[in-house]
């Protein structure tokens, strides 16, 4: 694999506090939040209202939509209240609050044991879906939409997306060591489901452990683990299936237009769990760190786990944080609150200080170029952002492709004169998508 990229760029990857810390378990919270949208798609109705007593795995809210992913209680508990909570991405959400019993007791009939090779894939593609699994990558778009494909669509490769490429995060890095086994075998069941024969894992070349793990796991399975340049955003899906394909996703369209299917390593363990065992997505691996915090970690946390929850099992802060962030320092959401919930979607949860973010004042554009060189999508980022900054919004995505821009933040990391350029293409996309695009 050629280490030769002349997109994207190579940050400090500051991983080191946690990428050799094994994943503790979080010692259960005396509530949870839990938002009804934690997806792309639409939100989830509630199923319970306050004062009901549910348990661990219990279906607590839905949707009839296609394009959605069902909600469960990730404790055991009662209902203390269901309104409108601070939320990671969308600010405000509607929320239900359970107070936890200290059982930690599952649902009647969620524990199963299944021999996945057994069933069909209109059972394994229902399994996924009740069990309310997403894009755990940070995408969150609904798994089961991913794996039935339109009936004119040829998928030929799977491609499990294991780059993490974030500074900072690890913990696709420690499930991929620790939880090899439900790695592989919910890699196996995507295998079996898309019907393919051609599987590759993209694992970027500074977790080389990772790498031998993974080829343990799978064997003498015909499963394909590639070691990737480290390079952000080589994680992005139409990076990694050029870099591991060498097919170019065309502007506009989806990995499925070019016989392609990418999962992040994380849902792969959900889709385990859900079709071997019958868990829901209840639980997630989040790393969390950052300068301000004591102790570093990578956490298993339960859905609806606070923020604030989860850093005093690091020991608490050192300080205020500078920013406080879900997710990459690229890519994620900058929090106002430590009492937002994690989601299934969290990855990360990092409190920054002053030598970790820049502070630097803005300047005028000197048309320089280095966003255009870093940009691993080929657009004119400085374009982009001059254009929104001036209000030519249709221009933006008519002449410039403002919707190509997968606001991977290369642009803004390089720019010597420190413009805000991912902002700027954000509150482009804001204005275009509240026109209807036109």
């Amino acid at each position: 694999m050629s280490n030769k990229i002349k997109w994207g760029i190579h940050p400090d990857t500051h991983k080191t506090p946690t990428e050799s810390k094994a994943i503790e378990t979080n010692k259960l919270p005396s509530k949870v939040i839990i938002p009804v949208r934690q997806h792309i798609g639409a939100p989830c109705v509630p199923l319970v209202k306050k004062g009901d007593s549910v348990k661990k795995g219990q279906l607590i809210a839905s949707s009839d939509a296609f394009v959605s992913s069902n909600i469960h209680a990730s404790i055991s508990g009662t209902v203390i209240e269901v309104a409108d909570k601070p939320h990671p991405v969308f600010g405000q959400s509607l929320s239900i609050v359970i107070e936890n019993d200290g059982l930690d007791q599952w649902e009647d009939g969620v524990l199963v044991e299944r021999n996945w090779e057994a069933l069909d894939n209109n059972e394994i593609v229902e399994m996924v879906k009740n069990a309310g699994i997403v894009g755990m990558g940070g995408a969150t778009f609904p798994t089961h939409v991913k794996l039935v494909p339109p009936k004119d669509v040829k998928i030929d490769t799977l491609v499990i997306n294991a780059a993490e490429c974030e500074p900072f995060l690890t913990a696709d890095h420690r499930v991929m060591l620790e939880y090899s086994e439900r790695v592989a075998t919910g890699i196996l069941i995507l295998k079996k489901l898309l019907g393919v024969d051609s599987v590759y894992v993209g694992i970027e070349d500074n977790k080389m452990d990772a790498v031998k793990a993974m080829k343990a796991a799978f064997g003498d399975k015909k499963v394909n683990v590639v070691p990737i340049a480290t390079r952000y955003p080589q994680g992005g899906e139409k990076m990694i299936i050029k870099t591991l394909l060498n097919r170019e996703v065309p502007s506009g369209k989806l990995p499925m237009n070019v016989g392609v299917v990418v999962q992040n390593v994380a849902t792969a363990i959900a889709i385990c769990d859900a079709v071997r065992n019958g868990i829901p997505l209840i639980e997630r691996v989040v790393t969390v760190t950052g300068s301000a915090i004591k102790e570093p970690k990578n956490l298993l946390l339960r859905i609806g786990t606070t923020f604030a929850d989860a850093i005093a099992q690091c020991g608490g802060l050192k300080f205020a944080p500078d920013k406080l962030i879900m997710g990459g320092p690229f890519m994620g959401n900058a929090q106002y609150t430590t009492e937002v919930p994690i989601i299934k979607g969290a990855n990360g949860i990092l409190a920054l200080g002053k030598a970790e973010i820049k502070l630097d004042a803005e300047s005028a554009c000197i048309s320089c170029g280095r966003c255009v060189s870093a940009c691993p999508m080929g657009l004119n980022p400085s374009m982009l952002s001059l254009m929104a900054e001036k209000g030519f919004i249709d221009e933006t995505k008519d002449i410039y492709n403002l919707l190509d821009c997968m606001e991977c933040g290369c642009c803004s990391f390089v720019c010597p004169a420190k413009r805000k350029i991912v902002h700027n293409i954000r509150y482009a996309k804001k204005v275009s998508a509240a026109k209807g695009g036109k």
